[in-house]
């Protein structure tokens, strides 16, 4: 799991906490609830996992997991992801399950033997990026460092850091005593290399499905006999609609007028915010990278030659922005002269973040040499950490509270206002307050409601109320309204008349596959036998295409990935032409005009690089379906029981399946 965090060179913004990366990369298994025992667990159980076998004579009986650390790692995770709240029930059940395949593999692996001392943590945590950071040059940061950056990095103590790395490497031995006996035969890695170094060019005729769509024009009598057909379909096309009438008003009809904001109330607002206003160490910078490639050692003396170069010119007073045009091999900051903006500590590769803060503004780095290639640093501004005074965000944080004010005002003048309602209906209680009513058409759930900058919260709530029930009110986004439904049209079906352009759509719909697989064969048949896909494409009006030379990881316009979409090209030899290939939106028919396969060097070049990821391959497919099969035993021997409740999600909402 560990691993994950390992790959992105930008570390910090591609890190999960290590507890959640378990649950994020094995989310292959669903599970299936049981019957969970409410005396066996607290309310806040998600899910328990019984040991069983030897395990469960030595230690105790079961695994819980808690819903509380199911639900905080899945807002950590929607917070490191920039995803929106609404997804947390979702995320939930994807943390939990990957929590509970997690305690499974453990469980097993425990069950097998397997263990993991104190030494194999600081073997592997001296091993990879870890090393890095832990231990530059070789030399140990610190224990003070150390939990710094566990904390900063991770939001974990050192002990739970440890106890995960522990599970990671516990994880890895298991993975290896179930894979390790997976081997691949020399012809196997062969025809694996053959398959993946084969390269072809192909001529390519394209029938359009949306060209084919508009020659789909159906009679009356053939759209009413569809009409017929499908009735149970279109009995319920026009959908639900409801009449509304409602009173609506914004911050300017609050009969007491707009909020005022003390400043005793900023400064108490100010004191219990602290942290929302702390500033962290940060430098704005700009670089130029000259990118070394691999560990060629030519290859690394010509970037260091380059980048050199361009420092000279720096030093007697070349523009860096206009150098970084030129030169950068950073395609996300060249364009702008080389800026990245504000970076803050660990954001960045060690090196890069050395020299970045070790920078007075204005001043210009020597070469540095990252993982990336060589690197010139320019630090251009830098802030030391510090708290925003309240001065500077005293008109923030009154704005705020103003907003906050407005906000309790009006949803009390909208419960006064329901209330008078209820009591003496919304036409007395408008002209009471100088509102107006406003009566509507009748409207779907999806409709625009007149007046209003934002009727989808009214509209969700009275398609909830019942006709005639008591005033109610509702925010529309920019105040309240308080409304009532005054009537209900229910779900119906159309007339053929006032649907039929519907209907001509939906036809078009029904018959455009079955027509497009019958034209493309129809090319490919008269193709074959003219022997001439140019020819017989252009009299059926196809458009021909010429492809680049490419692998079966390609994606080619109109065709898509090469590997799923037609892998069947790659069968063929020059002059042959292919049979029909559907890609859903268009028809192809293929003429192979080159085909390159691997020469033998090559072939024994790669030799040892495609038997591992061959290798790897058949481990991961090995390791899958051993989890797989275990997670089947478990639930068979009833060893997982899940907290139905507590899958319900925040506010008792259902997790999806």
């Amino acid at each position: 799991m560990i691993r994950f965090l390992q790959k992105d060179s930008r570390f910090v913004k591609g890190v999960f906490v290590v507890i959640i990366a378990v649950a994020c990369i094995t989310m292959v298994v669903t599970l299936v609830p049981g019957i969970f025992q409410d005396d066996a667990s607290s309310a806040d159980t998600y899910a328990v996992i019984g040991h069983g076998g030897v395990l469960g004579r030595f230690m105790p009986a079961q695994d819980e997991i808690s819903n509380t650390d199911v639900q905080q790692l899945a807002q950590r995770m929607l917070q490191r992801q920039q995803l929106p709240d609404m997804l947390l029930p979702y995320m939930m059940q994807r943390v939990g399950q990957g929590l509970v395949q997690q305690h499974i593999e453990l469980l097993e692996a425990k069950q097998l033997g397997l263990n993991v001392t104190d030494e194999d943590i600081r073997r592997f945590l001296h091993s990879g990026q870890w090393g890095m950071m832990l231990f530059p040059g070789g030399k140990y940061i610190g224990d003070a460092q150390y939990a710094e950056f566990i904390s900063e990095q991770f939001g974990l103590s050192r002990d739970k850091f440890e106890n995960e790395v522990k599970k990671e490497i516990l994880e890895n031995r298991l993975r290896s005593l179930i894979t390790g006996s997976v081997t691949v035969s020399d012809s196997e890695v062969r025809a694996s290399y053959l398959q993946q170094a084969t390269k072809i060019k192909f001529d390519y005729a394209v029938l359009s499905s949306d060209d084919l769509r508009k020659t789909i024009n159906p009679t009356d009598t053939e759209l009413q006999a569809f009409f017929k057909q499908n009735a149970s379909r279109y009995a319920t096309a026009i959908p639900e609609a409801r009449k509304i009438q409602y009173i609506a008003f914004t911050d300017s009809n609050l009969p007491q007028g707009a909020p005022q904001v003390s400043d005793a109330e900023i400064q108490q607002y100010y004191q219990a915010h602290q942290k929302d206003y702390q500033i962290d160490d940060q430098v704005k910078v700009r670089h130029i990278l000259i990118k070394v490639d691999g560990n060629d050692p030519k290859a690394d003396a010509a970037a260091k030659a380059k980048a050199q170069g361009i420092l000279d010119q720096l030093h007697h007073g070349g523009d860096f922005a206009k150098l970084a045009k030129e030169n950068s091999d950073d395609p996300g900051s060249k364009e702008q002269g080389g800026e990245l903006g504000w970076i803050k500590h660990g954001v960045t590769v060690p090196e890069f973040d050395q020299a970045s803060f070790s920078l007075q503004p204005g001043q210009t780095s020597g070469l540095v040499k990252s993982k990336f290639g060589y690197h010139i640093i320019q630090t251009e501004e830098k802030q030391t950490a510090h708290t925003r005074p309240l001065d500077e965000v005293k008109p923030e944080i009154q704005a705020l509270l103003t907003r906050q004010k407005e906000g309790q005002q009006e949803q009390a003048f909208a419960q006064q206002l329901a209330a008078e309602a209820q009591k003496t209906g919304l036409a007395a209680t408008a002209a009471a307050h100088h509102l107006e009513v406003v009566t509507t058409d009748f409207l779907s759930q999806a409709s625009v409601v007149p007046g209003l900058p934002d009727g989808s919260k009214l509209l969700s709530d009275a398609f909830a109320a019942k006709k005639g029930a008591a005033p109610q009110s509702s925010s529309t986004g920019g105040g309240y309204a308080v409304y009532q439904v005054t009537d209900i049209q229910p779900a119906h079906a159309p007339t053929f008349d006032a649907y039929k352009s519907h209907l001509v759509e939906d036809f078009r719909d029904q018959q455009l596959p079955q027509l497009l697989a019958k034209k493309t064969a129809e090319l490919a048949d008269r193709a074959h036998a003219e022997n001439d896909l140019a020819k017989v494409a252009k009299e059926v009006g196809a458009t021909i295409k010429t492809s680049d030379l490419v692998g079966r990881d390609a994606q080619v316009p109109e065709i898509g990935a090469l590997a799923t979409a037609a892998p069947q090209l790659f069968d063929l030899n020059p002059g042959q032409i292919s049979s029909a290939i559907s890609t859903g939106h268009s028809g192809v028919v293929a003429k192979i005009v080159d085909k390159q396969q691997p020469t033998s060097d090559e072939a024994a070049k790669n030799f040892d690089s495609t038997r591992e990821a061959l290798l790897d391959q058949r481990r991961e497919e090995m390791f899958s379906v051993f989890v797989s099969n275990l997670e089947q035993t478990y639930q068979k021997q009833g060893r997982i029981r899940t907290n139905r409740k507590a899958q319900q999600g925040p506010g008792g909402m259902n997790l999806p399946g």
